[in-house]
């Protein structure tokens, strides 16, 4: 669907209307994506971090996280038991931790790829050789939000970080041929209605596969702590406007969605959303790797959380995917 900026914005904005958006999003996903729901293991392998972004939980100036970072051996076994269990794409998500080298990453990348998964990245900012080498190592998809295309506010958030840069990486993933999955946050302070709806033009226009959504949940140990933070329903609908400017593309029910409300991810699955990330870290590493508070599902482990989710989608009449997942992109947009 074609929505100009003004359409987009009031979209948005009409919480009145907000039910019908919601069905309506959901028809489009039905027509397009189908009723599946993919699922994607995610292993949060390092908690260490080189940037200092106001929002985040381990941002490197937080001196409280308990840092940690997986062996290659213990990553490797970790998605190994993932594919074992059912996942038939492995996320493997860190801080932009420069202890995973080129040649470590190729290696993990391609012991992983034997145990027949596609392989998504998420681990920032690298150079265009590194995403190369990844590429050519097996890895099929690359995720990373742009956050906010308001450049002025992105700056004062992600100070050291450049916003052009950011994009410049984008842009290089897209050109090696991997899918390409980015988003953005939803309740950042001085952000406007306006901005997230040039955010979703901006993503529309770049050609995403996959797009995450997540309402922004202020950090107790960061520079934001006392802000307001973002609502899930102001969340839900910018990922339901995105679903119908951008149909057929994937997009994930966020765990932060639920961290605001228990059903959060079945709502989100219910106004667009196709896929669910779910956590298959182990031990005490899930606690560790906290982005934002009130992180569900720490104390569960990788088999009852697929099992858990796998039933709330049957519950709503939903299947769960049995292939790859790839975005499967249709001829009439």
């Amino acid at each position: 669907m074609n929505l100009d900026k003004q359409q987009i914005i009031q979209l948005l904005q009409d919480k009145e209307q907000q039910d019908a958006l919601f069905k309506k999003a959901d028809s489009v996903r039905h027509q397009y994506v189908g009723d599946e729901v993919h699922l994607r293991g995610l292993i949060e392998f390092s908690n260490i971090c080189r940037n200092n972004c106001l929002y985040c939980g381990i941002r490197r100036g937080n001196s409280k996280v308990v840092r940690y970072h997986m062996t290659e051996n213990e990553l490797i076994d970790t998605a190994r038991k993932a594919a074992n269990i059912g996942f038939k794409t492995i996320v493997m998500q860190s801080g932009e931790d420069m202890y995973y080298t080129q040649d470590k990453m190729c290696r993990i990348i391609e012991a992983i790829k034997k145990f027949d998964v596609a392989i998504t990245l998420s681990i920032g900012e690298r150079t265009y050789d590194e995403y190369k080498a990844f590429r050519e190592a097996g890895a099929d998809r690359y995720l990373m939000r742009i956050e906010t295309t308001d450049k002025d506010l992105y700056h004062k958030l992600d100070p050291e970080m450049s916003w052009q840069h950011r994009y410049d990486c984008l842009m290089m993933i897209k050109q090696l041929g991997y899918e390409l999955g980015s988003g953005i946050m939803v309740g950042l302070p001085e952000q406007t209605v306006e901005s997230i709806a040039d955010d979703l033009l901006f993503l529309q226009e770049i050609g995403i596969d996959m797009a995450g959504i997540g309402p922004f949940i202020p950090h107790p140990q960061t520079p934001l702590a006392n802000e307001a933070g973002g609502t899930l329903d102001l969340a839900l609908r910018t990922m339901a406007v995105m679903r119908l400017m951008m149909p057929d593309i994937n997009i994930p029910a966020t765990t932060a969605m639920e961290s605001l409300h228990p059903k959060g991810r079945i709502m989100a699955l219910q106004a667009g959303a196709n896929v669910v990330m779910p956590n298959v870290t182990e031990g005490e590493y899930r606690k560790l790797y906290e982005l934002y508070p009130g992180k569900i599902c720490v104390n569960d482990t990788p088999v009852h959380c697929r099992s858990c989710i796998g039933m709330k989608i049957e519950a709503i009449g939903r299947t769960i995917g049995k292939g790859y997942g790839a975005h499967k992109k249709s001829t009439n947009n």
